[in-house]
């Protein structure tokens, strides 16, 4: 069910429970292509706030008895939304002081689901600690309403599981379509490649080199290239450059990329920094592009040392990161924090498809932003929930209080994209009504000012099975059941509720290709198949 918009019908008790949620605590608190409507990493509601109401206050935490959640990969129960809590044998966290909200800063990484295949395609498990579901669900298509202006449509709906009282529930948020090339900002790119020896292997430098060149010959002539390269040391090669009639500077550059002696990854982000710094145009989009194994091991290899500059560059220049991580041998947890610390994405390319797929329609997508510093909370309505837990999103929790603090980091989105949270819910016997009210808030990239919107749903909204449900929420299950069986490989941690086995979720998979014909979903089906194989 698609409900939006600030003032949305809620039906029974959907006003009167979300002010007792609200009053009980007085909480007071980025073109190749352009114009596809796509989310981060794939092809891919509510009237732009910027001319409605006023925001929804932020529901309030009302207190349970007796009552665990689901959370961060817990089998039953969790703890609260900090993931603190203490673990017993069978890998339970107790709730003790348990609340109905859920919060966390917007996603659209996809370089977990994509690293995955990789692995797969090898004939090897992905280790456990790689698989982000959160980026296994937002790597596919999602038919969310759009926004006509800038902002984000919320759209909320959910499918019954084959577990007892427990269902799935999908919270959807799109930006507004991205627009063509010619109508996006300009932009100030500034590449840094990893040019250590580990960057020979094929399908690292080389598809780096090819679809750069290709990006390169379709940007406009009012956007800007540098270049920095490191291995051992870091060399800025190219000084920021207006394409117009260099573009033949920018490709002899490119074509010079060989790969030699250390990984210093460290000098690499401090010299691109400086070069983006030193090239920053006003008026304009300045990006910085980390094409790297991220295997650092020489120079500065302190994770913490490296992320800090990256955090600094960005508060002080507002100049984010986008991270494109190559190689079988993948340092993907300090990838995703330098992209987490920058305030920008990640992705993960393996084939010539790939390669043209990130830098020819992802890079130019997050080009241009729509929204800084967004967040998402989600209040559950306990006269009718009675366990939830958010899939994923280990580490983009953000403080149920922090939600309307602007000064806490969010997620950084562009046109074209959309975000997708999946909940596992446990409904309490017989319950109907309204079952949870979704909020999302952002600040406005040029003047900072927050916007919020808000969609909702009801029990008798929820579709009677989740292989019957559209084909959106049908791909999103499959995906997080995926996810969530590579997880649990580890034995740390348990199934969601419905999880099918591999050998049947790839047998719903591959229908599902059928049904759909969308190649994004037979490439799903295919590496199911393969980790059944493995398995």
């Amino acid at each position: 069910m698609n409900r939006y918009g600030t003032h949305g019908k809620r039906g029974r008790r959907g006003t009167t429970a979300l002010l007792a949620l609200t009053l009980a605590g007085g909480l007071l608190l980025t073109g190749c292509g352009g114009g596809d409507d796509a989310s981060s990493g794939a092809k891919d509601t509510a009237a732009d706030s910027r001319g409605g109401s006023a925001p929804l206050p932020a529901p309030d935490r009302p207190r349970g008895e007796g009552q665990q959640r689901y959370d961060g990969g817990t089998s039953t129960g969790g703890a609260a939304e900090t993931g603190e809590g203490e673990k017993n044998g069978d890998s339970r966290e107790i709730a003790p002081d348990p609340d109905y909200l859920s919060t966390f800063a917007l996603d659209v990484d996809t370089a977990s689901y994509g690293y995955a295949r990789r692995t797969l395609a090898e004939g090897r498990l992905p280790d456990p600690a790689t698989v982000r579901p959160e980026e296994f669900v937002n790597s596919f298509r999602q038919d969310y309403d759009r926004p006509d202006g800038d902002g984000f449509s919320v759209t909320v709906d959910g499918a019954r599981t084959d577990d007892e009282d427990w269902s799935l529930v999908r919270v959807g948020l799109a930006t507004r379509p991205a627009e063509r090339q010619s109508e996006r900002p300009p932009a100030a790119l500034t590449f840094v490649i990893d040019i250590s020896g580990s960057m020979g292997e094929p399908g690292r430098l080389d598809l780096a080199r090819e679809a750069l060149g290709t990006m390169t010959d379709r940007l406009r002539d009012d956007d800007s290239v540098a270049i920095v390269t490191f291995s051992d040391e870091a060399e800025t090669v190219l000084p920021m450059t207006r394409l117009g009639d260099h573009r033949g500077r920018v490709h002899d550059a490119i074509d010079s990329l060989e790969p030699t002696d250390a990984t210093n990854l460290g000098a690499g982000v401090e010299t691109g920094y400086e070069t983006a710094v030193e090239g920053r145009r006003e008026g304009v989009t300045n990006r910085v592009v980390l094409v790297s194994d991220a295997l650092a091991n020489t120079g500065d290899t302190d994770a913490d040392t490296i992320l800090e500059r990256v955090a600094t560059e960005r508060r002080e220049h507002g100049i984010t990161l986008f991270g494109v991580g190559v190689g079988s041998d993948y340092g993907d947890a300090l990838m995703e924090r330098l992209a987490d610390k920058g305030d920008g994405h990640t992705a993960y390319v393996s084939t010539t498809e790939d390669a043209r797929e990130v830098f020819c329609e992802q890079l130019p997508r997050h080009i241009e932003l729509t929204a800084r510093d967004a967040k998402a909370q989600v209040a559950f309505d306990p006269e009718t929930v009675a366990e939830f837990r958010l899939v994923g999103y280990d580490n983009r929790r953000v403080a149920d209080e922090d939600f309307r603090d602007d000064r806490v980091d969010g997620g950084e989105v562009g046109p074209g994209h959309t975000v997708t949270a999946l909940y596992a819910v446990r409904i309490r016997p017989g319950a109907d009504g309204h079952l949870a009210t979704a909020i999302v808030r952002w600040l406005d990239p040029d003047s900072r000012d927050p916007h919020e919107e808000s969609g909702d749903v009801e029990t008798d909204a929820l579709d009677g099975s989740v292989w019957e449900a559209g084909r959106g929420l049908r791909v999103t299950a499959t995906a997080a059941y995926f996810a969530d069986a590579l997880r649990s490989s580890d034995g740390d941690r348990s199934s969601l509720p419905g999880a099918p086995g591999l050998s049947e979720l790839s047998e719903r998979a591959d229908g599902l290709a059928d049904r759909t014909e969308d190649e994004d979903v037979r490439e799903l089906a295919e590496a199911i198949e393969e980790a059944d194989r493995l398995t």
